[in-house]
């Protein structure tokens, strides 16, 4: 069963650094949040501002990293 978890930067990025070929960490956030399924984390998603000074309106958020183990069900 899969379940939403929030997870800290530190452990989003390293699970990045785990799964994903060539994408550095992410330097900051407002948030990330995780994916467990039966009690292993399986996908993260770090999400922060926008890197466009435009949509940077203090309303919109942009995911910066989105990254999942690979496993299918």
């Amino acid at each position: 069963m899969l379940s939403l978890v929030p997870v800290s930067l530190r452990e989003a990025n390293e699970f990045v650094r785990q799964h994903h070929r060539h994408h550095k960490p992410t330097v900051g956030h407002k948030f990330s949040i995780g994916v467990r399924e039966d009690g292993r984390l399986a996908g993260v998603a770090i999400c922060g501002r926008p890197v466009s000074r435009f949509l940077d309106d203090g309303y919109t958020l942009e995911v910066n990293r989105l990254c999942t183990d690979g496993a299918r069900k």
